[in-house]
């Protein structure tokens, strides 16, 4: 029933009980013996008050996380960890900084010193590198080969020592691209023994931070450095996205293009059996990229800007 419909006692009855109840943090039952009303009328007049819109309950953001996004998409595609990153006012770098900060602080909370750290070559896995400070003496596992691309200084090996160095652990490196120039070369390093025995460690990985990549032009590192042929062969087996260099098609299922052969990276059953897999992400153009990785289990955390967060919650819908 809307406001109109009440009289002005009710009304402010209703106010009343709504300022008991919210503000001063009062029982049902104990605002229904104050009032001399039955504890019924209470709830009753609670509902009204919030579908009338006399009360707003609103979660409000604590400094740069939206904590009302944040619960909204964890909630939606049932995530262990959902953080979101109001990035609004922040240019490209400034808010791959501040996604890299806020995936540390996660770190910082989840993991424990019985927990195995995974991280791929990836952009946004070298900005964060440089935050995990006050995690505990984790070991920390190579999952890919490293990759080239202007404006990136750092490999695979630079970002897990790195990290290593941070936490207080091992590091488990090994030298390789990501993507090779041949079928040949990529067999040839998967054989080689440091390889071999560094994609190995991926078993023991608990907890692994991965960017993910859409199958189209400037969204993925990967596809980048496809050839155009490549890329429309991973179209025909569904490709729609990549993370860690494993593709997967729109319902998450991973799948292997002849693109994926010349590639080094764990294996598809290393990747699927690690506990926790937190994606970092930004932006509107990889939502259904990212939602397809969630929805196959490939993903079970995410670290995303209001704007992504927006993008998965209209799919969602």
């Amino acid at each position: 029933m809307t406001r109109e419909g009440r009289g002005p006692a009710e009304l402010v009855l209703a106010a009343t009980v709504a300022r008991r109840h919210y503000l001063q943090g009062r029982s049902k039952v104990e605002i229904a013996d104050e009032l001399n009303v039955s504890r019924f009328k209470v709830a009753r007049l609670l509902d009204f008050a919030r579908d009338s819109g006399m009360v707003r309950i609103e979660i409000v953001a604590d400094g740069e996380v939206d904590l009302d996004r944040s619960a909204r998409l964890q909630e939606a595609y049932s995530l262990r960890h959902s953080v979101v990153v109001d990035g609004a006012a922040l240019d490209p770098h400034a808010l791959a900084v501040h996604l890299g900060d806020a995936t540390a602080r996660l770190l910082r909370e989840v993991l424990t010193r019985d927990d195995v750290l995974g991280l791929p070559w990836a952009r946004t896995i070298d900005i964060m590198s440089h935050a995990l400070t006050g995690l505990p003496p984790v070991d920390v596992v190579q999952m890919t080969g490293a990759m080239e691309i202007p404006g990136v200084d750092s490999s695979a090996v630079d970002i897990v020592r790195r990290a290593a160095r941070l936490t207080g652990g091992s590091s488990s490196i090994f030298h390789a691209p990501l993507m090779t120039d041949d079928v040949v070369t990529a067999s040839t390093l998967r054989r080689d023994g440091k390889v071999a025995r560094g994609l190995a460690e991926a078993r023991r990985i608990t907890h692994a931070v991965m960017g993910i990549g859409a199958w189209a032009d400037g969204l993925s590192t990967v596809y980048d450095a496809a050839t155009p042929a490549e890329r429309r062969e991973a179209l025909e087996f569904g490709v729609v996205g990549e993370t860690g260099g494993r593709c997967f098609d729109a319902e998450g299922r991973l799948v292997d293009p002849p693109l994926a052969d010349r590639i080094v990276t764990i294996g598809a059953d290393e990747l699927r059996a690690i506990p926790e897999v937190i994606g970092v992400v930004s932006g509107r153009p990889k939502a259904a990229a990212v939602a397809a990785a969630v929805c196959g289990g490939l993903v079970n955390a995410l670290v995303v800007d209001t704007e992504h967060a927006d993008a998965l919650l209209d799919l969602a819908d």
